[in-house]
């Protein structure tokens, strides 16, 4: 008990638990997935709609950081807004001062110096959201995912949430490099299905793609339950 009442203080064997009481907070959240294809990336999500009263539409699981960078989040999502705020206020300061839009990458450190702060101070606690961040700039396409303990790492495919697990092996399985957005799409959807087992619901899944070129955007609902029906069928 004394080690988990406060963030500030190590275990005997060396663990931070309110960081690992926020990644339980992450597994519990729903699944989303982002895949890289050829000249962008796509970040899907399951809403989990748990009744019929509540409108889908209020349901936020993907956010625009800047034109170039789309976020999708897993977790708390008032914690994963705060966040939300504070990278579209860096990818802005960095549009000011040096007149360029930032980097993916660069984004997504300083979000995870920012959080990695909120395991170091008494008086806080951790985020407990894990965002997947996927944009491109002039090195090409990049994907990645963020801890609560502000650690982050670059992938090809990915997922975070409940059904983390099923989704990375289907990836592992499946992923192709230089997939086209239609293929990347039916595969994090096929992803989800397999991570659920199936009982995903074609309304509450989203889905926001970014791609070289083009500002990030989500997908129509009705083309999104389009590529829902032919991963299903498949």
């Amino acid at each position: 008990m004394a080690y988990d009442r406060t963030i500030t203080v190590f275990s005997p064997d060396g663990r931070l638990f309110q960081v690992e009481y926020a990644r339980e907070a992450v597994k519990r959240g729903t699944t989303t997935a982002g895949i890289k294809y050829k000249n962008g990336v796509v970040l899907i999500v399951d809403k989990r709609i748990s009744s019929r009263l509540i409108e889908p539409d209020s349901i936020e699981k993907i956010f625009k950081i800047d034109d170039h960078i789309g976020c999708a989040t897993s977790g708390l999502v008032a914690d994963a807004r705060a966040l939300i705020d504070r990278a579209r206020v860096e990818a802005q300061i960095n549009r000011l001062t040096y007149e360029n839009p930032i980097q993916v990458k660069t984004l997504a450190r300083r979000i995870c110096d920012f959080k990695q702060s909120y395991t170091q101070y008494g008086g806080v606690r951790p985020f407990g959201t894990a965002l997947l961040i996927g944009g491109v700039d002039e090195q090409g396409a990049h994907l990645f995912a963020t801890d609560p303990s502000g650690a982050m790492m670059e992938y090809k495919a990915t997922a975070e949430g409940e059904g983390r697990d099923g989704a990375v092996e289907y990836f592992e399985e499946h992923y192709k490099e230089n997939m086209t957005q239609e293929k990347a799409i039916e595969l994090g959807l096929k992803a989800l299905m397999h991570a659920t087992e199936g009982k995903i619901e074609k309304r509450a899944v989203e889905v926001g793609m970014v791609e070289k070129g083009k500002p990030f955007a989500l997908l129509p609902p009705e083309k999104t339950e389009s590529y829902f029906e032919k991963a299903k069928g498949e």
